[in-house]
């Protein structure tokens, strides 16, 4: 069982540290242990318990009266009323459901989302801070690896059925080439661009994650693309140099660069590529070459 200090508890449930010791001296659902040298810390079900209580305070529950539900009636509140709330709330029904490998929970608050908003709304502004707070779990081993590809498998299925659901591109649509190189596998964002790039109409060739860079080149020959997409999130300076430096020299087309901003700052002045931050801007450089 993993356990929680304070802080890496307030940066989970955005509880504020002194309404947690309010609520340890005034209720009865909260008894954190202590270390022999008396500092509290948070078991799992406190973690899964807490965040569903900050939804439940965020919409208007007061704290008196959800100390006296039992937890199945909290999590039938949270479960059945509040899956379209606020955004911080899908949030931690979301992070309480990978915790759980609750395929169903977390099933119904992205579907849900996905109906009101779309995919695009739902990926950027639910999806990707769901997964930078489990970026938080990750950095203190409170998620398995198992439960991080569990959810992200359940996400690519999203997207690779929303994907489905968009008619063909017309025989003479510009095409785009999209694909992850050697030992990059984050795959969510690519995804996106994928729907985006056909809901816009063009033509896609998804090469998917872990693509051999000398296969660009023959890839590139074959289907006369008019421009290229790649995501860079895990490799190091040295590495991402030549992997661009290869894919350009080879390709001779236009290279669109997308990933994390720290790995890519050496490179976003390269003219020979252009760098793409946003969902907006991507959809912006299309608009530009139809």
């Amino acid at each position: 069982m993993s356990t929680y200090s304070m802080a890496q508890i307030v940066a989970l449930t955005g509880v504020k540290a002194h309404t947690l010791r309010k609520w340890e001296t005034r209720y009865s659902f909260l008894a954190p242990s202590r270390t022999e040298t008396n500092i509290r810390y948070y078991t799992d079900t406190q973690l899964k318990k807490l965040m569903n209580i900050s939804i439940l305070t965020r919409n208007g529950y007061r704290i008196s009266k959800i100390d006296k539900m039992s937890e199945e009636d909290i999590n039938s509140v949270v479960a059945t009323k509040l899956i379209l709330g606020k955004q911080e709330d899908d949030i931690s029904s979301l992070v309480v459901s990978t915790l759980e490998m609750d395929e169903v929970a977390f099933n119904n608050v992205l579907n849900a989302q996905i109906k009101k908003k779309g995919l695009l709304h739902t990926t950027t502004q639910l999806i990707y801070p769901f997964l930078n707070q489990i970026g938080v779990l990750w950095g203190i081993n409170k998620v398995m690896p198992a439960q991080e590809h569990f959810v992200s498998n359940l996400i690519k299925k999203k997207m690779f059925s929303a994907i489905d659901q968009l008619p063909n591109a017309d025989k003479n649509a510009p095409i785009i080439l999209m694909f992850l190189t050697e030992s990059e596998h984050h795959e969510i964002g690519l995804l996106l661009a994928y729907f985006v790039a056909r809901k816009m109409g063009w033509k896609v060739y998804y090469l998917g994650q872990n693509v051999p860079t000398e296969n660009i080149k023959q890839v590139v020959e074959l289907v006369q693309p008019k421009v290229m997409l790649s995501m860079f999130i895990t490799p190091t300076h040295e590495s991402l140099k030549l992997k661009l430096d290869t894919i350009i020299t080879q390709a001779g087309i236009p290279l669109l660069v997308s990933g994390n901003p720290g790995i890519m700052e050496g490179f976003m002045d390269d003219k020979r590529l252009t760098y793409v931050p946003h969902p907006d801007d991507f959809i912006n450089i299309l608009k530009e070459q139809q």
